[in-house]
C-alpha cells in the first residue's frame, strides 16, 4: 500500500451549499498547519474548527470552512484524516484541490482508495467495504436496509464463524500430522465430522436463496407477457406513472424488450415490456417474440395480461411451465359489467384498467407481497455478490469430498482449501489480485 497522503472530493462535484474534501495520511497535520491558522500543537481530534482555508505560500484566502481532524487509528482509514467542509461552488473546490496538489508526497486518491486503506488497516473486512459501496448506491428501502446490515458486519460475522470452526478442525488434523504415531480419538473424530457436517449444511442453506439475494442489488425481473393489443405498454406506463413506452392500437408496435427500473414498496424491480406473442410472418416481429420468450424464462414474476373484453378466461400455453411465478391480469375492465368482473375475479385473476389506472394499486400490492415473501423465506444475511456465491460453492465442494478415511494430509488439505475460499470473501487470506477489482468500483472520494 502506498505511504503517500491522498486527498479527494467526497461529495458530488458541482454547485452545492456544502462540499467535503477528505485527506488521509502522514502529512495531514502539515497541511493543516500550512493552509489554516489552527495551532496543530493543541489540535483536538473530532473537534469542529471554523477556520480560513488559505494558499500555503501567499496565504491568499480560498474559503471559510469547517475542519475536523481524526487522529490515527480512530479514523475511517486508520490513518490521520482531516475533512474540510467548504462551500460547494466549483471555483472553491477547484482552488482548494489545486492547492492540495502542490504539496509534496500528496496525490489525488484513486477510486475506493480510502476504503482500501481502511481494509488494510483492519478497520473493515471486504464484506463491510462492499456493504458500504452498496449503501452509497442504494436507491430503495430494501437496498438501504440490507446494505446497512452488511456494512455493520452481518456477513462478516457469519462467514468468520464458519471459518473459525473449520480452522479448529484443521488444527486437530495438523496436530495428528505432526504426531503420526497418535491415532485420532473417537471423541475428536466425532467432533470433526459433526463440525464439518454442520458448516456444510449451513452453507447449503445460505446458497439456496442466492438468486433472491443477488436480485436485491440488481433488481427483481418482472416481465409483462400477453397477446398483441392486450395493453402491456399501457400497463408499464401506469407503473412508471409516465409515458415510458409507445402506446398504439396498431398490432406489433412493441418489437423489442423495454426495461423500466422502478421501486415497488422499497424493493428494486426491472419491469420489462415485451412484444405481443402471436403467429406472424414478420421476421423482425418474430425476433421480438423470441426475445419475449427468453425474458419470460429468466423472470422472477410474469404478469400474464389479456384483454378482458375478448378473452375472459385466457390461457397462456407458453406459461404452463412457469405457473409458480405467474400473475394473471384482466385488462380493460372499464368496459365490463360488475357481474363480468366478478366472474373473472373468481378465477383468481386481477382486474385492472391500465388506461384509467384502475386496480394498479392492488396489483402493485400483490407484487410487493411476493417480493416480501421471498425475503421472509431466508433468515441468514443475504449473498449480495457473485464472488461470495462462487467462493462458497468452492468451499462446499471441498467440504463434500472431505473424509477421515483419506490420508490425514489429504483430509487436512480439503479443510485448508475450504477455509481459504471463505477467507477470499472476507479478506483473511492474501487476495491482492481481487482488491483492485473490488475497490475500483467505488467513487473517488470513498
Amino acid at each position: 500500500m502506498s505511504n503517500q497522503t491522498i486527498y479527494a472530493l467526497s461529495t458530488v462535484y458541482g454547485k452545492s451549499g456544502v462540499a467535503v474534501i477528505r485527506i488521509s495520511g502522514n502529512d495531514v497535520l502539515d497541511i493543516i498547519y500550512q493552509m489554516t491558522d489552527i495551532d496543530i500543537s493543541n489540535i483536538k481530534a473530532r473537534h469542529a474548527y471554523f477556520t480560513s482555508i488559505k494558499k500555503k505560500d501567499s496565504k491568499e484566502l480560498l474559503d471559510k470552512a469547517v475542519l475536523i481532524y481524526f487522529k490515527s487509528p480512530n479514523s475511517f482509514t486508520g490513518e490521520d484524516v482531516v475533512e474540510i467542509q467548504c462551500h460547494g461552488s466549483k471555483a472553491v473546490l477547484s482552488s482548494i484541490l489545486k492547492e492540495l496538489s502542490l504539496f509534496e508526497n500528496i496525490r489525488l486518491a484513486e477510486p475506493g482508495e480510502f476504503s482500501k486503506r481502511a481494509f488494510y488497516n483492519k478497520k473493515m473486512d471486504l464484506t463491510e467495504a462492499e456493504g458500504l459501496a452498496d449503501l452509497i448506491d442504494a436507491e430503495t428501502e430494501a437496498q438501504h436496509k440490507y446494505a446497512l446490515q452488511q456494512m455493520e458486519g452481518s456477513l462478516r460475522n457469519l462467514y468468520s464463524s464458519w471459518r473459525s470452526e473449520l480452522v479448529k478442525v484443521l488444527s486437530y488434523l495438523e496436530a495428528y500430522i505432526d504426531f503420526p504415531e497418535e491415532e485420532i480419538s473417537e471423541d475428536i473424530s466425532k467432533d470433526v465430522l459433526n463440525t464439518v457436517f454442520k458448516v456444510e449444511k449451513e452453507i447449503k442453506e445460505h446458497l439456496k436463496n442466492n438468486n433472491v439475494n443477488e436480485r436485491l442489488r440488481n433488481g427483481f425481473r418482472i416481465v409483462i407477457s400477453g397477446e398483441t393489443n392486450a395493453g402491456k405498454s399501457s400497463l408499464i406506463n401506469a407503473f412508471a406513472k409516465r409515458s415510458a413506452v409507445i402506446v398504439s392500437d396498431i398490432e406489433g408496435t412493441t418489437r423489442d424488450a423495454i426495461d423500466i427500473n422502478l421501486d415497488i414498496e422499497g424493493y428494486p424491480v426491472i419491469i420489462t415490456d415485451t412484444a405481443g406473442i402471436r403467429e406472424t410472418d414478420n421476421p423482425i416481429e418474430k425476433q421480438g417474440i423470441d426475445i419475449a420468450k427468453e425474458k419470460i424464462q429468466h423472470a422472477d414474476i410474469v404478469l400474464a395480461l389479456y384483454d378482458a373484453t375478448k378473452n375472459k378466461q385466457s390461457s397462456f400455453p407458453i406459461l404452463e411451465n412457469y405457473e409458480g411465478k405467474v400473475i394473471y391480469i384482466a385488462n380493460k375492465i372499464d368496459k365490463l359489467s360488475e357481474v363480468e368482473k366478478k366472474n373473472i375475479e373468481d378465477f383468481g385473476h386481477i382486474c385492472i384498467s391500465a388506461r384509467f389506472n384502475i386496480g394498479i394499486s392492488k396489483l402493485t400490492k400483490v407484487i410487493a407481497d411476493i417480493l416480501k415473501d421471498n425475503f421472509a423465506s431466508t433468515s441468514n444475511p443475504l449473498i449480495t455478490r457473485e464472488r461470495y456465491r462462487i467462493a462458497l460453492e468452492e468451499c462446499l465442494q471441498n467440504l463434500q469430498i472431505f473424509s477421515l478415511d483419506k490420508e490425514i494430509e489429504l483430509a487436512a488439505e480439503d479443510i485448508r482449501l475450504a477455509c481459504r475460499e471463505i477467507g477470499k470473501i472476507t479478506g483473511n487470506v492474501e487476495v491482492d489480485e481481487i482488491l483492485d477489482k473490488i475497490f475500483g468500483s467505488f467513487c473517488i472520494g470513498k
